[in-house]
């Protein structure tokens, strides 16, 4: 009989003890309701949890708040600004980069005149070409007018080398075009660099933007 009771005994505290151990770790929370009323429970509804709430202990202090979730016009403001802060250090880096080949504008626009120079170099020697080209042309077409007006039939290796002569002549003229526009889109790159240097190192440049005329 005494084991029994013993047996119960150790049963009824085991008891006791879990649910010491229990309510010391229960949790609790107390959020606001679609009413705009305070709650208080041991569970809480998923849109609730929306709105924030906050998570009681056992002696009903609040051990944590969860704040609200944010709003569709907050979350695009934080990816604005997380978008900003990427251009920025993006901006950095290529600021670096900018005041590593350049620490005053007037360098950048030296460099610039040398390419400048450089590229209208090409095209003039593809004018001259032209020029070579052109004349080889002329005296084939005069050849080929004084057999017309004798006439005799213009032969067909003659025809042709006006025809290649004529192409020619064309495609150095689609390359000096594709070089001039280089050259503009190479100019505005310069003048965005130069720019950029004038705000990063506060000094302006004293140079102008067209390269001096050579004597």
């Amino acid at each position: 009989m005494s084991h029994r009771l013993s047996v119960y005994s150790s049963a009824a505290l085991l008891a006791v003890c879990l649910g010491t151990t229990l309510t010391a770790h229960a949790q609790m929370y107390r959020y606001t309701d679609d009413n705009g009323q305070v709650v208080i429970g041991n569970t809480i509804p998923q849109e609730a949890t929306k709105r924030g709430y906050d998570i009681l202990g056992s002696n009903g202090r609040v051990v944590e708040t969860v704040p609200p979730a944010p709003t569709k016009e907050e979350i695009a403001a934080r990816e604005a600004e997380k978008q900003r802060e990427q251009e920025r250090e993006q901006q950095r880096k290529e600021d670096e980069k900018l005041l590593k080949r350049y620490s005053h504008p007037d360098q950048a626009v030296k460099a610039m005149y040398r390419k400048i120079r450089e590229m209208q170099g090409l095209i003039q020697l593809k004018r001259g070409n032209i020029a070579v080209v052109s004349s080889q042309l002329d005296n084939e077409q005069s050849r080929a007018a004084d057999m017309e007006r004798s006439g005799r039939d213009i032969p067909d290796a003659t025809l042709q080398k006006i025809e290649r002569l004529e192409s020619q002549i064309k495609d150095m003229e689609r390359e000096i075009a594709s070089q001039q526009k280089e050259i503009l889109e190479m100019k505005e790159s310069y003048l965005k660099d130069i720019k950029r240097l004038e705000e990063i190192t506060d000094e302006e440049r004293t140079l102008p933007l067209d390269p001096p005329k050579e004597n």
